[in-house]
């Protein structure tokens, strides 16, 4: 299918996509036509030379602003946040399409690829609440028999054989029970909560396991980003790196979870940080000294990366370490990271005060690296890119952009979000952010909902910039 009888055909599906999902005949007749034919091998890039499923319901919300019909045929994740968006709830975070009606529409566009993210985990992202599911922390059965597995029957349909399924499995989850438990200063109630209960673990490696069992699925695990997890050190109250991956092998074994059941993980989901910060390194010495051994530096703080793909590749080697396959790819989620516009410098800063040098040389224009909801200023990164860099399977983007992290206020709802004060842009900060000012928009809905006025700055400040 070629590029303008793809935009063709997304602008035609637009409006009825977002009222509600109807099965054409074409993708009938080619989901038969795929039914009698073998399940294809599993290949080492499920990206390389694939179209990638564009969601016609994010085309839709794209194209109908000001310019962005330039972007609404690039692929983004389709959001399975609760139980009924598996059959398709008419929400306005992810519409009245289900998981087999975005399958089915998959083959009637031609896609080799397709890219759900599996969210729903008990006791959803316990250091937040802007993102707090359905849930409560004991119900693990319910996520495992009601959600896991009617999604594990829907892919497995021989109807979706030659489709190249990408799961990208449970956002902002198991770094949590490293870095905001107890002893740490970071931690949370909830988060001990789920480190004791062991329910993260039961249900990532339950999700690995069931999903990566099938003949077509490619499963990657989130890892968080380098902000969070970039750490290293020989105390372990400050080592987040080893830990993290540590951790992740400890799912080996787990629900009959193998190192097979992984092909890859992802960072930066549905984060900001840069994939890498092009005028300055964090071991570079300005004042005397490296400016990840000065503690006057808040922006860095002794962490050891700078960006995504220092961070990804370095990853990659850890957790092959802690027993997953040397053949795994990283994703880098590049929806956001951009930060283009007028504000972008052009260089490094001439200072020879490295707390200014730094804030003078930083594309990232964060108050925090802890920073994650609607932040002002951000931009489109990278589009889609397969291979980008050695070990890197590909940018992609897995957050829509234009669709909101969580209300500035509370917003009474039916969809288990509560009110997050790292998404008012008034707010002062706490521990997990060094106590900055949170860098939110104002005026945002709840996650998931769409912000016409995020979505203008995400494409006036994209860099590469939108030609």
């Amino acid at each position: 299918m070629t590029l303008s009888r793809r935009k063709q055909r997304l602008g035609a599906l637009a409006a009825a996509a977002l009222a509600a999902a109807t099965v054409s005949t074409a993708a009938l007749t080619s989901a038969g036509a795929q039914e009698q034919d073998a399940a294809q091998a599993k290949v080492d890039n499920p990206y390389e030379g694939a179209q990638v499923y564009v969601n016609p319901i994010w085309a839709a919300n794209a194209a109908a602003e000001p310019g962005g019909e330039a972007i609404a045929d690039q692929a983004t994740g389709v959001w399975i946040d609760r139980i009924s968006a598996i059959e398709g709830n008419g929400s306005p975070t992810t519409g009245s399409m289900g998981v087999k009606d975005h399958l089915d529409e998959a083959v009637a566009q031609g896609a080799d690829v397709i890219q759900f993210v599996i969210y729903n985990l008990p006791g959803r992202d316990c250091a937040a609440l802007a993102s707090n599911g359905e849930l409560k922390a004991d119900e693990i059965d319910r996520y495992k028999n009601e959600y896991i597995d009617p999604i594990v029957a829907i892919q497995g349909d021989p109807a979706y054989a030659g489709l190249r399924i990408v799961n990208v499995i449970e956002v902002d989850s198991l770094p949590n029970l490293v870095t905001n438990v107890s002893p740490r200063a970071t931690a949370t109630p909830n988060c001990d909560t789920m480190k004791a209960n062991g329910n993260y673990v039961d249900g990532v490696s339950y999700a690995a396991a069931e999903l990566g069992a099938l003949p077509n699925t490619y499963n990657y695990l989130d890892v968080g980003h380098h902000g969070w997890i970039g750490w290293t050190n020989d105390d372990p109250q400050y080592d987040n790196f080893h830990a993290s991956a540590a951790q992740y092998g400890e799912l080996i074994g787990v629900n009959g979870m193998t190192a097979d059941h992984v092909h890859g993980f992802i960072t930066n989901t549905a984060n900001f940080s840069a994939l890498e910060e092009p005028h300055w390194t964090v071991d570079q010495s300005v004042g005397g000294k490296p400016l990840n051994q000065n503690g006057d530096v808040k922006w860095v703080d002794w962490n050891a990366y700078n960006g995504e793909i220092d961070f990804s590749t370095a990853l990659r080697d850890e957790l092959v370490m802690n027993g997953f396959n040397e053949d795994i790819g990283m994703l880098i989620d590049t929806s956001r990271n951009g930060w283009g516009g007028p504000d972008r410098p052009a260089g490094p800063s001439s200072s020879t005060d490295p707390v200014t040098f730094v804030d003078e040389s930083r594309i990232d224009q964060r108050h925090n690296k802890g920073n994650w909801c609607n932040q002002a200023g951000a931009g489109l990164g990278e589009r889609p890119t397969v291979a980008p860099e050695a070990g890197i399977d590909a940018y992609v983007w897995i957050k829509p952009p234009g669709e909101s992290d969580g209300a500035s206020e509370p917003i009474d709802n039916d969809e288990g979000k509560g009110f997050d004060e790292m998404c008012d842009p008034a707010y002062e900060g706490n521990i997990r952010n060094g106590f900055n000012l949170s860098g939110a928009r104002g005026e945002m809905p709840l996650s998931g909902h769409w912000s016409s006025e995020q979505f203008a700055e995400l494409l006036a400040n994209a860099y590469p910039p939108v030609g």
